[in-house]
């Protein structure tokens, strides 16, 4: 045991006087463990054994004797000496953990980042050094304003372009040069900044990309019978109306004062009521409404603003972070013309159509905003609950308008307290407006023919070509407008492919698949003549066909696709035919790829991106479909389902396991989708509300329900239903596992929509 610690000592001491002699200008690489084991072992070395291995360089205590070299010296110079370069190594070592770590986790969500990028907007990041940034963290989405991410990134070159996309968490930049984009790269990706709005610290991860490109904002007009009037008030007079309204007084009073969870409310004339959305038009409240308003509304009629003078007002506050939700003022509770006076500060106000497409507009401050037909009847409008607007970049202050999403011209602006005077008329008969469909004075008076659950081939095929076929053909150009962005999945699938392999798009629309890889043979079919001419026009191959009957030879083709299709068919027969003709295309080994949409929009407690898009533009990918619920679904099981659910059952193992247990409705009408409301059916008719249709079609949005062509459809409505299957979970794997010819690789999730890529034996 002693040999042993005499050995271990010597090895520590050999280090330690190899340190002294360097004058501790580094520290050699030995380990902490030895510098605790040297401590251990001087409790066991003798005084004679340590004065023997003292350096020369230790000073002695007085003249040279016997002993002169006493061991005290040892014990107050060597253990702290020691301690302290231990201290300097662990020290150091942590240092360099923690940047390691540090680089980690930087790397760590650079790749977060990427996937982020490609999931929304299938971009995919480069792996060398390029011109083009983008740079996650610092959107508009995040609360970065535009002037100051231009002045992070424009200390370290020439800034061509910055674009951010509005409500993204990232921004674009491309550089002058790649050595400025490198240079921004090292500089910026992991460090920390301040937003200058609200003083939150957000970290910067940064790619490379090839290029920066987005597609160019169509300006957006404003709906119509919506007319927004600039400085229609003076400050003066802005600042005498605010002053007349008592938000503290007037308890006593019958004048209706409320402070809602969303903004505070106080009404004149008559008290609206929100547990009916109505108003008591036989109890007006007293005093009318405020005199201050009179010079106002004098000058609305003489301009022509307004037809009567209005008997209502509803004075609202919003504070920075407040507003209301979207909604249409009740039909029968008011008249057409609606006036609302903006004070004390701007806000954004957003309009959204039936079908989903919104118009964001700039209220200025003491302007005036007006709404009359289908801008006041069909347009939902409300303010978002947020304390930054969204904004032209170039029209700080602002000019009225629409808000154009072009991200080269984005910015973010501040909110401030804003007060609203909206004036109304109150309605003294019940509304006739011709859009029924949304007015609460017509609900129930219409008389519609809706189609059935078919029975049998017969009725399924007449289903379809009335609700599926000429639906398409109608809507072509308009449904071709808003299938512009391939989904990443689908794209990988297709990248994942052999080169040269013949691939078939059963289901093509407009080709938007056709030319993702240039390096496969794709040809596309469609049941659409008009949809397969636009193939043609980008100079894509594609025929017409029916997906129950491909004229291609069998076993001809590597792989098919088919996206966005089956769920068309009526019946449970007619969609295993449908994927067994895709199989029949297959060689052995081939591969298929199949969408349809999902009956759960809300999966593994995440909303699927059609429940959670706000923005609903026509130019964002609607499907696969429009019409895509903005709530989560029921908990519950669907209330009801098609006759042909049935026989999807037998294809299930265990279909209540599923939430599919609906049960067969005879002689029941399919059930008309709310667009962007929740499913209750998994047999449904889902409305499409064309664009830029005859005249004739844009005098009402209400449907009628009729087969597409009639002369009624025609002379009531742009808006067409299509005929829709929506999948439960397990449903489409059933179905292709009751095919002995093949085996399912994967089954999978991707939003709002269940996949299978299954493979022929």
């Amino acid at each position: 045991m002693a040999a042993g610690v005499s050995w271990c000592f010597d090895q520590c001491w050999n280090s330690y006087i190899s340190v002294r002699a360097s004058g501790f200008r580094f520290l050699p690489s030995f380990d902490v463990r030895l510098c605790t084991l040297l401590l251990r072992c001087l409790r066991h070395k003798t005084e004679p054994e340590l004065s023997n291995k003292l350096p020369s360089f230790i000073p002695e205590r007085g003249a040279p004797s016997a002993d002169s070299c006493r061991l005290a010296p040892m014990h107050f110079r060597f253990p702290k000496l020691l301690l302290q370069i231990t201290s300097m190594e662990l020290k150091t070592s942590k240092e360099h953990l923690k940047v390691q770590k540090m680089k980690k986790k930087v790397l760590r969500k650079q790749v977060r980042a990427q996937h982020t990028l490609m999931r929304h907007e299938g971009i995919e990041c480069s792996s060398h050094a390029t011109q083009s940034l983008v740079i996650a963290n610092a959107g508009l989405g995040n609360g970065m304003g535009r002037h100051q991410l231009l002045r992070i990134v424009g200390e370290y070159g020439l800034v061509e372009t910055l674009l951010m996309p509005p409500s993204k968490p990232y921004s674009f930049v491309k550089y002058g040069t790649t050595e400025e984009a490198k240079k921004a790269f090292d500089a910026l990706n992991g460090k920390e900044v301040t937003l200058e709005d609200c003083g939150q610290n957000i970290v910067l991860y940064i790619n490379f990309l090839e290029k920066v490109f987005w597609k160019n904002a169509v300006p957006t007009s404003l709906p119509p019978g919506l007319m927004v009037i600039e400085k229609v008030i003076s400050p003066e007079e802005e600042r005498r109306i605010l002053e007349s309204i008592d938000w503290i007084g007037g308890e006593d009073t019958q004048n209706a004062q409320k402070t809602l969870k969303h903004r505070r409310v106080k009404h004149f004339g008559y008290e609206f009521r929100y547990d009916n959305n109505n108003v008591d038009k036989d109890k007006p409240l007293p005093g009318g409404l405020p005199e201050i308003c009179d010079p106002f509304l004098e000058k609305c009629l003489k301009q022509g603003y307004i037809k009567h003078k209005p008997d209502q007002l509803t004075v609202n506050q919003y504070e920075p972070g407040q507003g209301i939700p979207p909604h249409i003022d009740t039909h029968s509770a008011f008249e057409d013309e609606i006036i609302s006076l903006s004070l004390g500060a701007e806000i954004v106000m957003d309009f959204k159509h039936p079908d989903g497409h919104t118009v964001a507009i700039m209220l200025p401050r003491c302007s005036l905003l007006v709404m009359a037909g289908e801008s006041r009847y069909l347009w939902t409008h409300g303010i978002t609950p947020r304390k930054y607007d969204v904004i032209q970049a170039s029209e700080l202050g602002q000019k009225v308008g629409t808000i154009t999403a072009d991200a080269g011209d984005l910015t973010l602006n501040r909110r401030e307290t804003r007060t609203s005077f909206t004036f109304r008329k109150v309605r003294r008969s019940p509304c006739n407006c011709i859009y029924p469909s949304v007015c609460d004075s017509q609900k129930g008076q219409q008389s519609r023919v809706q189609p059935s659950f078919p029975h049998n081939e017969m009725e399924a095929s007449k289903l379809e070509q009335e609700y599926v076929h000429r639906v398409y053909e109608e809507i072509a150009p308009h449904f071709s407008s808003t299938r512009h962005s391939p989904w990443p999945q689908i794209v990988e699938f297709l990248r994942s492919l052999p080169k040269g392999s013949i691939v078939a798009d059963v289901g093509c629309g407009n080709g938007k698949y056709l030319g993702i890889n240039e390096d496969l043979y794709m040809v596309g079919c469609d049941r659409s003549k008009n949809l397969v001419d636009i193939c043609g026009e980008k100079n894509l191959e594609a025929f017409v066909c029916d997906a129950l009957s491909v004229p291609m030879r069998s076993g001809s083709c590597d792989a098919c696709i088919s996206i966005a299709v089956i769920h068309h068919f009526s019946t449970a027969e007619r969609r295993l035919a449908t994927i067994r003709e895709l199989v029949r295309l297959l060689r052995p080994g081939g591969t298929a790829l199949i969408y349809v949409w999902a009956m759960e929009q809300e999966y593994k407690n995440q909303k699927s991106k059609y429940l959670k898009e706000k923005n609903g533009s026509k130019d964002k990918e609607e499907e696969i479909n429009t019409g895509m619920a903005q709530r989560p679904l029921s908990d519950q099981l669907p209330d009801s389902s098609s006759q042909d659910s049935v026989c999807s059952e037998r294809l299930l193992s265990d279909p209540k396991d599923k939430g599919c247990d609906a049960k067969p409705i005879a002689d029941s009408a399919l059930p008309i989708h709310t667009n962007r409301t929740s499913f209750h059916s998994q047999d449904l008719l889902v409305p499409w509300h064309l664009k830029g249709g005859p005249k004739k079609k844009r005098e009402s949005m209400d449907t009628g329900l009729f087969p597409v062509g009639s002369k009624e459809s025609q002379e009531l409505s742009p808006v067409f239903h299509r005929y829709y299957h929506v999948f439960c979970e397990g449903e489409l794997e059933a179905v292709c596992r009751s095919l002995d010819c093949v085996r399912v690789q994967r089954s999978y999730y991707d939003q709002g929509n269940w996949c299978v890529v299954l493979e022929k034996l």
